[in-house]
């Protein structure tokens, strides 16, 4: 059955307002012209839609079933429309990152992504690593792992290997890996990273008992402010590193995990999420 759009228009605003009158005043047209809309409509499906009271409208059974689908369609086709401007189309994206590589990688390549696709209105939410996809909304995640979660796809985008960094007051003590048991070990939830580190180092692992931390971010601010030692990722420190607020007072390094670009598997891929895809997977493999 094919419905004209005018038609289909006047009679969900007529139904909103149940007033030809203030349907007409909505669309800046003559209330006759909506009457005649409305009446074509139902001619042509065969069904009335509007009982015509003395003091206004009634919905009957078949406009009642008709008036959600088309407010739904409608109010889908304003959003989208909404999003063109200046003859191009704007896309939201939403991106879940964990906070260490938004700051340390991704807002720092930020606006060479901007520049470059201006018509993306690009969202960035930070997180400690636990990340709701679904239930945040979110088109992109980027975690810390072995790319193993559940119901997603994940594309690996960096290895972050771990290194030993502190303050370079604190790294003046430390001449050697087994000087580390005398100070205070700064911990992260994976609990078993400085028995990995020391295994690496060929030095016995000593009794752990630091400050635990939920995020890189403030376990390198507690390290360069003089409150212990870190093991944190190098190539996401490289700015505090190069500006001598952190100091690597030795090379071992462990791998425990990378960085992933991950997406639920029932989502489909937007025009906007195909773009930013490409361009961080290009700028991953630059460095």
């Amino acid at each position: 059955m094919h419905l004209p759009l005018n038609a289909l228009r006047a009679f969900e605003v007529s139904a909103r307002h149940l007033s030809f009158t203030r349907a007409a005043d909505e669309l800046n047209v003559t209330q006759t012209a909506i009457s005649q809309h409305v009446k074509n409509l139902e001619e042509r499906m065969g069904v009335p839609l509007f009982r015509r009271l003395p003091r206004g409208l009634a919905l009957t059974d078949e406009g009642l079933a008709l008036l959600p689908v088309l407010a739904e369609s409608f109010g889908r086709m304003g959003s989208v429309l909404e999003q063109f401007k200046d003859g191009q189309f704007r896309e939201v994206l939403t991106v879940g990152a964990v906070g260490t590589f938004a700051v340390g990688w991704l807002i720092p390549r930020l606006r060479d992504f901007q520049r470059a696709h201006p018509f993306i209105d690009f969202r960035l939410f930070t997180n400690n690593n636990r990340v709701d996809l679904a239930g945040e909304g979110l088109d992109y995640a980027i975690r810390f792992g072995d790319g193993a979660w559940h119901g997603t796809e994940a594309e690996p985008l960096l290895v972050s290997p771990l290194s030993a960094m502190c303050s370079p007051a604190l790294a003046r003590g430390l001449c050697e890996p087994a000087d580390l048991a005398r100070e205070l070990l700064l911990r992260s939830y994976r609990a078993d990273e400085w028995a990995r580190w020391f295994a690496a180092a060929g030095v016995a692992c000593p009794v752990v008992r630091g400050v635990v931390f939920d995020s890189s971010l403030t376990m390198a601010e507690a390290a360069a402010q003089g409150a212990g030692v870190a093991l944190l990722p190098v190539n996401m420190f490289a700015r505090e590193l190069q500006g001598g607020r952190l100091v690597r007072p030795f090379a071992v390094e462990i791998e425990t995990g990378g960085y992933w670009l991950t997406r639920l598997k029932s989502r489909r891929a937007t025009a906007g999420m195909r773009i930013f895809r490409d361009w961080l997977l290009a700028a991953a493999a630059a460095v």
